[in-house]
C-alpha cells in the first residue's frame, strides 16, 4: 500500500517536473558552468513559485476568469491568461501608466492579487 501512494505521488512531482522545464522554457541550460547553471535554475525558481502564487490567487473569487471548474492552473495558462496583457502605456500627469482594454476577463481578478501582494 505504501509502494502505491508513493508511486501515485511519482506522476504528481513529474508533471511539476514537466512544467518547470518546458513552460519555463529551461530544458537545456546555456551555459557550461555550475554556478552560472546555478543561478538560472535559482531565478527560474523564484519565477515558477510566483506564477503559481497568481495562479491560485486568481483563480479563486467572484472575479476568476474560469472556463471550467479547476483546482490549478498550468503555468502556461497562467502566463497565457494573466501575464500577456495587451495595454497601452499612457503619459498622464508626468507618469507612466498601463491601461487596460475595458473587456479584459482576467484584469479584475490580476488587480485583486496585485492588491493583496501590496497589502502584504
Amino acid at each position: 500500500q505504501a509502494l502505491i501512494t508513493l508511486y501515485q505521488q511519482r506522476g504528481t512531482s513529474e508533471q511539476y517536473h514537466s512544467e518547470f522545464k518546458t513552460d519555463l522554457d529551461i530544458e537545456r541550460l546555456s551555459s557550461g558552468k555550475f554556478e552560472t547553471n546555478a543561478l538560472v535554475l535559482t531565478l527560474a525558481a523564484m519565477a515558477y513559485n510566483i506564477l503559481r502564487y497568481v495562479g491560485q490567487n486568481t483563480l479563486i473569487g467572484p472575479d476568476a476568469p474560469i472556463r471550467k471548474a479547476l483546482h490549478r492552473r498550468r503555468i502556461r495558462t497562467v502566463m497565457q491568461e494573466m501575464m500577456y496583457k495587451a495595454v497601452r502605456l499612457v503619459r498622464h500627469g508626468r507618469r507612466r501608466v498601463l491601461r487596460f482594454g475595458r473587456g479584459d476577463p482576467g484584469f479584475a481578478a490580476l488587480a485583486r492579487c496585485y492588491a493583496h501582494v501590496l497589502a502584504i
